[in-house]
């Protein structure tokens, strides 16, 4: 089980080079438009994105790619990969994906004794949530704890992203990470209930932020 805990450890760090430090997913531009500016806001802003759009859509799809890779399902995993490229709203999301797949992908072909299938490189494109499935599952990763690792590191790079745009103190940005972390074993646990009918990541605030951000003339993060 420690050897389990340290892989979910290594996945969920900050230290994986795969450049999500780099995107804020919209959050930059809710700053400059003054939606979010504060402490508050920025705990309301990340904590509606989290339940009603990642939680919602991206996470229980990334519990049936867990669950496909286990199974050797390769006809699912290259549906759900394609479905979850075009639920993409801006292009900047999808570019942000496709990097965050394609960073993650190498990395694993560069890690010593990682059972890399040979189906990951035929598909033309991959989303990061796919590779990161693929990790979690090669690793017996249990899937709740998995979810909750994937979830716990979009939150964090969020928050960190509002310290830097915001700005905001280390402590407000603590206390966020401690109120959004109560928040995600529910989403967790709805995530691995909810029929693919019931998915959804209809959040428009959320995509006409990104939206916006590709033409924001002043920025530090590439979504």
């Amino acid at each position: 089980m420690s050897l389990v805990l340290t892989r979910l450890l290594q996945l969920a760090s900050p230290a994986l080079p795969v450049g999500a430090y780099t995107y804020s997913q919209g959050l930059e531009w809710a700053v400059e438009a003054g939606l979010v500016r504060d402490e508050r806001s920025a705990g309301q802003w990340i904590g509606g994105v989290l339940e009603e759009g990642i939680g919602r859509f991206e996470a229980p799809l990334a519990a049936c790619l867990q669950r496909a890779w286990r199974a050797a399902d390769i006809g699912e995993v290259a549906r759900l990969n394609g479905e979850f490229l075009a639920s993409r709203e801006s292009s900047e999301l999808r570019a942000e994906t496709l990097q965050m797949g394609y960073s993650l992908r190498r990395l694993l072909h560069d890690l010593d004794d990682f059972p890399l299938p040979e189906v990951l490189d035929e598909l033309p494109e991959t989303a990061f949530p796919t590779v990161w499935a693929l990790a979690a599952a090669s690793w017996r990763i249990p899937l709740a704890d998995s979810l909750v690792a994937y979830l716990w590191s979009w939150c964090e790079n969020q928050v960190l992203a509002a310290l830097k745009a915001v700005p905001l103190g280390q402590t407000a940005g603590q206390r966020a990470l401690l109120q959004l972390g109560g928040r995600i074993p529910a989403v967790v646990q709805r995530a691995l209930v909810l029929p693919e009918a019931a998915w959804s990541n209809f959040a428009p605030g959320f995509a006409l932020a990104s939206s916006q951000h590709e033409t924001q003339y002043s920025r530090l993060f590439r979504s």
